[in-house]
């Protein structure tokens, strides 16, 4: 929509606040919201002020001034407010350049798109995610000087049949929740309104259902669109996802590994790329793929393990990236193979079908650092003509220990995965897509918080296993 396209809708719909979001570099969003007598045409071209001092990651608080220029293509009603609100996305600029924040995630996604036009390999990247999520009754924690503990009420979790009330049996099996009819899957009603409150704000979605975890594992799957479209999704989708389940009593976690001994959840992401309309993955080679789609995998497998920092960004990812729960530790391809961190699914013949699925990523990452990012890798893969190597179309957790030796993996932990990405982001900075900056920033950021901060608390399991040792 245009600016005026976009009031005349607002005035539609009787919109009485303007709520303006934007996502932070761990992927957290955020809103300020104006009565919609504060906004007008002029309104998307000079923004509105904010402080930028107090985001994670972002400006010092001597350079704090900014600006939130609203994406007029990104306008939706919110589903949730009683005062009817107008949402839209904004941009963050730097109020004396004029120039676009250089650690905004959605700016860094626009830079990628632009890289890409400016290739001459293609115009256009589609970009499907798969997010898995968790429903959850109650959870309670807590971490100090002296006790650590977490406790998961789910209804549907067969770790919690100690429940005198309210257990009438039906709950999936450890590792077995994958399409069970109601009343074994409780959240088939549930889940239908959070599709249909998506395709309320616009949202394309193609279907849902029951994932392979107990405790209310989900998944509801998104139609493909460009990268910043997609990743504007992404955020949509989780804020949608959360509120429709706290308007049931319920609350959601899209953290990859929630439960012990059970499936984590990931973001499989669907990618491909096309030129004047026409698709570039389709091809007569291994999985009907073209020359340029083996080279961008092969771009994907050699720079997966420094893409691990953005795409499994959290402590608790390492956690699901461990070989016995379906998820993809070892850096191969193959069609169809669950097992390999690239599938190339058989669905359809259709050329226009053809597409890469990477399932190392999992739905903590940010979106638009994510997506850019895969994309950067790819087409270093077709820039420098990356063979990825055989394709490995049998079980990979079958292979002999010789065999295993030749397969890469995923890093084990968040610290090595910031590691690699301190030794491998050269292919990140090609047209300024990512920053040096940005990235140190980022590095540090994880260490600080969140790696070294994990690393230094004793862990509960710690006193069963040493507490007379």
């Amino acid at each position: 929509m245009s600016p005026q396209e976009v009031l005349e809708f607002a005035k539609k719909n009787d919109a009485k606040q303007l709520d303006l979001r934007f996502t932070d570099i761990p992927s957290l969003q955020h809103h300020v919201s104006y009565p919609m007598s504060e906004v007008d045409e002029d309104s998307f071209e000079e923004g509105f002020g904010m402080d930028g001092s107090s985001i994670r990651g972002w400006a010092a608080i001597h350079e704090s001034d900014m600006l939130l220029v609203p994406d007029p293509n990104t306008a939706f009603m919110d589903p949730f407010a009683e005062t009817p609100t107008l949402v839209m996305y904004g941009d963050v600029i730097d109020p004396i350049t004029k120039q676009n924040y250089e650690r905004d995630p959605r700016h860094i996604a626009k830079k990628a798109e632009q890289y890409l036009r400016n290739s001459g390999i293609g115009d256009t990247a589609y970009y499907g995610a798969e997010a898995e999520f968790f429903i959850f009754d109650n959870i309670r924690f807590d971490q100090n000087q002296h006790s650590g503990f977490y406790f998961i009420d789910a209804e549907e979790g067969r770790w919690n049949s100690g429940r005198e009330k309210d257990n009438l049996g039906y709950r999936p099996r450890y590792k077995e929740g994958y399409f069970p009819v109601p009343p074994t899957d409780h959240y088939q009603d549930l889940r239908s309104e959070m599709v249909q409150t998506m395709i309320k704000c616009g949202m394309t979605i193609e279907c849902h259902h029951h994932e392979v975890a107990t405790g209310g594992q989900c998944e509801i799957d998104q139609r493909f669109d460009t990268l910043v479209r997609s990743a504007d999704n992404m955020m949509l989708y989780k804020y949608i996802v959360r509120n429709v389940a706290n308007q049931y009593g319920k609350t959601v976690t899209f953290m990859p590994k929630p439960l012990f001994a059970d499936n984590g959840s990931g973001m499989h992401t669907h990618q491909s790329i096309w030129k004047d309309g026409k698709p570039l993955f389709a091809g007569d080679g291994y999985a009907g793929l073209s020359q340029l789609a083996l080279w961008y995998i092969g771009g994907l497998l050699k720079h997966a393990r420094a893409l691990s920092a953005l795409i499994a960004p959290t402590t608790n990812s390492y956690k699901r990236l461990v070989p016995g729960y379906e998820a993809p530790v070892n850096l191969a391809y193959s069609r169809r193979n669950r097992s390999a961190a690239c599938r190339i699914p058989m669905y359809s013949a259709s050329p226009k079908a053809k597409r890469v699925e990477f399932r190392p990523p999992d739905p903590s990452c940010n979106p638009y650092l994510a997506f850019s990012a895969m994309l950067m890798a790819g087409l270093d893969g077709v820039q420098n003509k990356i063979d990825p190597g055989e394709p490995l179309d049998k079980d990979i957790y079958d292979l002999s220990p010789e065999e295993m030796k030749n397969v890469p993996s995923m890093p084990a932990s968040l610290e090595e995965a910031l590691d690699c990405l301190e030794n491998d982001h050269g292919f990140l900075m090609k047209g300024d897509v990512f920053t040096e900056e940005l990235i140190e920033t980022f590095i540090d950021y994880k260490r600080k918080n969140e790696a070294d901060a994990v690393r230094l608390r004793p862990h509960p399991y710690e006193f069963a296993l040493y507490y007379d040792i």
